[in-house]
Formats: structure tokens, C-alpha cells, sequence
């Protein structure tokens, strides 16, 4: 087999970790949302996520201030408004409003969850040290929500410039984890 050199702007494409999200921020009673594919798990229990926020994006401040967020799992019929979302600045445009998403109340913050989502994860940022070199959060999951008729939601998966690839099937593999 011949292999060719790929750009390195083209190894995000490559590793991206997991399907892309919906964050939720708020802030003086306004709610922001901020579409995210760069994070991590970084432990099980407590669940702990990484991610990285652009210090450039309206939720930086927001996350940075409070310390609190959502992190929305939305399924393929959300596309559009996935996408919109990330091509859209908070600052300026109420998103929940623009794109016709629900603010459904969270029970362990003060963000709201996007109803429309498969599922909602209630976080708090447990360790900002890398923040200011990295814009690194380190998140602790304080409550997860999900739809139980939703079986094997199908979700998109960032792999840059405006490419996704949508999970299929699931397969099933011997695991010694439990």
C-alpha cells in the first residue's frame, strides 16, 4: 500500500473524538448556544470532559464567569440547526429563538438544556488552570438526561471545512471493561 502525506491541517479529521455537541451557556438571563466537536472524556466516575473553547466565542466569557454549561446531544434531524448554530455568534442573535429550539430547565445549574436534543449533560468547570494557555475546561458531568425512545440515535461527527460523517450501525465486540 502507498501512502501520501496529509496536510496537518487534516489530522483533526481523523481523531475527532465524538459527535458533535450543543453547549449551552447563560449569563444575566441570557441563554447562548455554541455547537462543539473538540472534547474528550477524561474520566468515568464522575464523568469528567474536556473541552476547548475558543477564547474568540461568545460562550468563553459566559463559561468562563460562571463556571456552569450543558453539554446537548443532538441526533442527525438537527443538522440544520447544528450547523446554523456554529455558523452564528451569540452576541448579536438569541439562538433558541432564531432556530426554534426549547429552553428546558436544568436541575443542578442555572443553564437551560435544549429540549430537542436525545440528550443533555448538566456540567460544571472543575479545573480552569489550562484555560488561559489552552482555553482548555475541564468539566464534571453533575447530572445526565436521556431520551429512552431514542434507540441508537443517529449523530454527526465533525471532520473539518464543513465535512461530517454520520454514525451508522452499532456492532457489538468481547470487552473485559464493565
Amino acid at each position: 500500500m502507498s501512502k501520501r502525506v496529509l496536510a496537518l491541517s487534516k489530522v483533526y479529521g481523523l481523531l475527532e473524538p465524538g459527535p458533535v455537541v450543543m453547549v449551552t451557556t447563560a449569563r444575566k438571563q441570557r441563554a447562548n448556544i455554541m455547537t462543539m466537536s473538540w472534547y474528550t472524556m477524561m474520566e468515568f466516575e464522575p464523568p469528567l470532559v474536556g473541552c476547548v473553547i475558543s477564547n474568540r466565542n461568545y460562550s468563553f466569557n459566559i463559561l468562563k464567569a460562571t463556571g456552569e454549561c450543558a453539554i446537548n446531544i443532538p441526533a442527525m434531524e438537527l443538522a440544520d440547526k447544528v450547523v446554523g448554530c456554529g455558523n452564528t455568534s451569540g452576541r448579536k442573535t438569541d439562538k433558541f429563538t432564531n432556530f426554534g429550539l426549547t429552553q428546558k430547565p436544568a436541575s443542578r445549574i442555572s443553564v437551560p438544556l435544549i429540549d430537542e436534543c436525545y440528550a443533555n449533560l448538566e456540567c460544571r468547570v472543575v479545573d480552569s488552570r489550562m484555560v488561559a494557555k489552552y482555553n482548555f475546561f475541564i468539566l464534571e458531568v453533575l447530572k445526565a438526561w436521556i431520551d429512552p425512545a431514542r434507540k441508537d440515535p443517529r449523530t454527526m461527527h465533525h471532520r473539518g471545512r464543513g465535512a461530517f460523517m454520520v454514525a451508522g450501525r452499532t456492532i457489538t465486540l468481547p470487552s473485559k471493561m464493565k
